[in-house]
C-alpha cells in the first residue's frame, strides 16, 4: 500500500507570493491547485458501504446468531477458504464493495471490506497501523513508501484475533496499533491521492489529500504529499509549508526532512539541505530495518564485509528479527566462513516463531551442515 512518496521530479518554476505569508490553512483551503474541486473519490458512507450483492453473500456463509468465534471463523473461511473467493493482491485502493466487486485490492481495500462485513455480522473489529520494515518501490521518477494497514478483531472473552490478507508484510513481531475509522480514512483518501498524482491528475490529487487531512489533521503522510504535489507543479512555497506541517505532526518524519533537504537544495539553499539531510541519514543509521536495506545492497553487490557489518549493527537494535540473521548466515557462508554461517543459521531458527520458518531454517541449517545440495 503506496502512502508516502518520497521525492518528484519538479515541472515548473517556483511561485513567489506577494509578502503574505503562506500558512497551512491556505495550503489545504486557499491552494492554487484547488480549482473547482471538492472531497475525495467518494464520500466517507461509501468506504465501508455493503453492496447488496455482500449481504446475500454474508446470509449465504455466516450463522448471524452464532458465537463470535464460529462466526469469525465462517467469515474467514467464506472469503479465504477453499479458494472460492479467489483474492488478488495489487497496488489499487478500493471501497468495500469496489474490492468485493473485483476480487482486487491493496491491504486497505481488503481491510475495508473485512471490517464492513465482520461488523454487519455483529463482530467488534477495528482498523489497525503495522509497522513493517520500510519497503521502497520506484515508479518513474517517483519513489513509493509503503505503509500497513489490517484489522483486530476484539473477541472479549478470548485473545483477539489479527486478519491480514497480505501476509507477505505482516509479522507477529511487528509493532501494532489500533487506529479510529476517521484515521484509516485518511489512508484511504491519502492513498487514492497518490494514485491520481502518479496518473498526472492535480486536481483529483489534491482533493483527496485535502479530504485526507480532514478526516485526521495529524496524518503527516497526507501533509508530505501535499507539499509534493505543489512542488511538483511549481507552487514551492506551499510544499515548504506542508512538509513542515508534516513534521508538526510527525517530529521524526524523514520523508518531510528528506523532501525538505530537495527543495532547499534546488533553491540554493545549501546550509539548509544539509542540516535536514544529517538529520535524515542520522536517524536512518538507526533504523534497523535501513541497516538491513544497505546490507541487502552490498550483498547483491558482492561486498559481504560491509553486509556484515551493517548487519550486526541492525541486530545490535533490533535483535527479534531472524531476517536479520538469516542473512547475516548467507554473507559469512558467501565470505566462506562456513562456521559463522551455520551459527548465524541456527539463531535464525531459534528466533523464528512461525512454524513454516523454522523448517525453513532448519532445513537450510542441515544443508549447511551436510553440503551436497544448494541453498
Amino acid at each position: 500500500m503506496a502512502v508516502v512518496v518520497v521525492s518528484c521530479a519538479t515541472r515548473q518554476s517556483g511561485l513567489v507570493v506577494g509578502e503574505e505569508p503562506i500558512t497551512a490553512e491556505m495550503v489545504l483551503i486557499d491552494s492554487p491547485l484547488s480549482g473547482s474541486l471538492g472531497g475525495g473519490d467518494v464520500s466517507q458512507r461509501e468506504i465501508l458501504l455493503l453492496s447488496t450483492e455482500m449481504t446475500a453473500f454474508l446470509d449465504k456463509h455466516i450463522d448471524r446468531d452464532a458465537n463470535q468465534n464460529l462466526k469469525l471463523a465462517q467469515l474467514i473461511y467464506a472469503v479465504i477458504g477453499e479458494d472460492r473467493f479467489l483474492l488478488s493482491y495489487d497496488d489499487s485502493t478500493r471501497t468495500a464493495a469496489g474490492t468485493f466487486a473485483s476480487r482486487r485490492g491493496n491491504c486497505i481495500s481488503f481491510t475495508n471490506m473485512f471490517v464492513a462485513m465482520a461488523r454487519d455480522v455483529g463482530l467488534k473489529v477495528n482498523f489497525q497501523e503495522v509497522d513493517i520494515p520500510p519497503d521502497w518501490s520506484m515508479t518513474g521518477e517517483t519513489v513509493l513508501l509503503s505503509q500497513h494497514v489490517n484489522a483486530l478483531v476484539d473477541m472479549k472473552s478470548a485473545l483477539s484475533r489479527v486478519v491480514d490478507f497480505n501476509t507477505l508484510e505482516y509479522n507477529v513481531k511487528n509493532e501494532a496499533r489500533v487506529i479510529s475509522d476517521e484515521r484509516a480514512r485518511a489512508h484511504f483518501f491519502n492513498n487514492i491521492g497518490v494514485e491520481h498524482m502518479l496518473a498526472d491528475e492535480s486536481g483529483r490529487a489534491f482533493a483527496n489529500f485535502q479530504q485526507s487531512i480532514k478526516e485526521d489533521e495529524s496524518f503527516s503522510p497526507a501533509w508530505v504529499n501535499m507539499g509534493i504535489l505543489h512542488r511538483r507543479e511549481g507552487y514551492p512555497s506551499h510544499a515548504e509549508v506542508a512538509y513542515m506541517e508534516a513534521l508538526e505532526h510527525d517530529k521524526l518524519n524523514l520523508m518531510a526532512m528528506s523532501n525538505l533537504a530537495n527543495l532547499y537544495e534546488e533553491q540554493g539553499k545549501p546550509e539548509q539541505a544539509r542540516w535536514y539531510l544529517s538529520k535524515v541519514q542520522s536517524h536512518r543509521m538507526k533504523n534497523p530495518y535501513y541497516r538491513y536495506q544497505l546490507a541487502n545492497t552490498a550483498f547483491n553487490e558482492g561486498d559481504y564485509r560491509e553486509a556484515i557489518k551493517n548487519l550486526k549493527m541492525a541486530i545490535r537494535q533490533r535483535d527479534d528479527d531472524d531476517r536479520l540473521y538469516f542473512l547475516l548466515s548467507l554473507s559469512y557462508l558467501m565470505s566462506g566462513d562456513k562456521a559463522e554461517s551455520q551459527r548465524w543459521m541456527q539463531k535464525a531458527e531459534e528466533v523464528a516463531e512461525q512454524t513454516e520458518d523454522q523448517k525453513k531454517y532448519h532445513h537450510k541449517l542441515d544443508l549447511l551442515r551436510n553440503p551436497g545440495s544448494g541453498l
